[in-house]
């Protein structure tokens, strides 16, 4: 069988996630996540996606889709950012975590049942979620709540509320891009991107073609927080309320609507070249400035790796 190859410029549905030493990649019919082994050699999975046939009603619906598509995103993407952690360990790291956790273990079924060690993984993962939730959406409703000016006119409110929420979000991005792992994870984000936009282009995958791309996509991840954020601006503007734990609910209860409509906003933006399309990419497309770095020739590999058995063979299946 030859190598699948994009004959001429098109939009790829083909989407990625920077992992740790790697990339994940999905494509219409298969997924593919690369990593680069503590050897030197690049480790290659794929899956199928099962999308042949008819969609369901909730992979079609506007708005629906994009809330199904965030959830399994997230649940698909943490899988993989946690298998190739793993793919990092020696065997020496193995056994020695093998070790600590049998020993670990021990301890927990001396002093605790089963379903005790179940309540304390939950607990620790509300916390997880509460300290984000705290963080990105009551936090900015609380600081503008001390302003009594700012919350006499819902509209001000609601404007002053999102630029908290973008200042806490690029100022999240820029200091953990400051340690050294997570720039190498935004250096594989780099690499995701400046190989899928190789591809578009129709050039052949190699390191100089997509070394020579711009880093930059107007469906990343980051733009699409962005456009999450900005989406609930307009979305908190209709909520008659300036409390703001009563704002702070109303914003989880609506949390699932501006996901579906941020998918959409997304999804136009990034097979569509007309004016309106630039517009709502150009904020997310700065902000990659920050969650994107230029990657190396190791890096461009495993990207490569990875999004070539995403490459369907009929390439008409890969085209909006």
């Amino acid at each position: 069988m030859g190598e699948k190859k994009n004959t001429g410029s098109h939009k790829s549905k083909i989407g990625g996630q920077a992992l740790i030493e790697g990339v994940m990649m999905k494509g219409a019919f298969k997924g593919a996540m690369a990593c680069r082994l503590p050897d030197g050699s690049i480790d290659v999975e794929t899956w199928d996606l099962n999308q042949t046939g008819k969609k369901s009603w909730y992979k079609k619906t506007p708005v629906v889709r994009g809330i199904y598509s965030f959830i399994f995103s997230m649940i698909d993407g943490y899988k993989c950012l946690m298998k190739s952690a793993e793919k990092q360990m020696t065997e020496e790291e193995i056994e020695q975590e093998q070790e600590e956790n049998s020993k670990f273990e021990k301890f927990l079924e001396e002093h605790f049942t089963e379903k005790t060690v179940e309540m304390i993984m939950m607990i620790g993962m509300i916390l997880g979620v509460i300290f984000a939730m705290a963080l990105f959406l009551f936090l900015p409703k609380w600081l503008v709540g001390l302003i009594k000016p700012l919350t006499a006119n819902r509209l001000l409110q609601s404007f002053s509320e999102g630029v908290i929420k973008i200042i806490v979000f690029i100022a999240y991005m820029a200091l953990t891009g400051m340690m050294k792992d997570i720039r190498r994870t935004y250096e594989y984000h780099g690499a995701e991107h400046k190989t899928i936009a190789c591809f578009e282009a129709g050039l052949p995958l190699t390191v100089e073609n997509v070394r020579k791309q711009i880093r930059l996509h107007p469906r990343c991840g980051t733009s699409f927080i962005f456009l999450t954020l900005f989406i609930s601006i307009l979305v908190m503007c209709l909520v008659p309320f300036t409390i703001p734990w009563q704002r702070f609910l109303c914003s989880l209860c609506l949390f699932p609507i501006t996901v579906g409509c941020s998918f959409e906003c997304i999804q136009f933006a990034g097979r569509s070249d007309g004016l309106f399309a630039k517009i709502i990419s150009f904020p997310g497309l700065q902000l990659q400035r920050i969650t994107t770095k230029e990657p190396d020739a190791s890096q461009i590999e495993i990207a490569i790796a990875a999004l070539t058995p995403c490459i369907p063979e009929n390439i008409e299946d890969d085209k909006w």
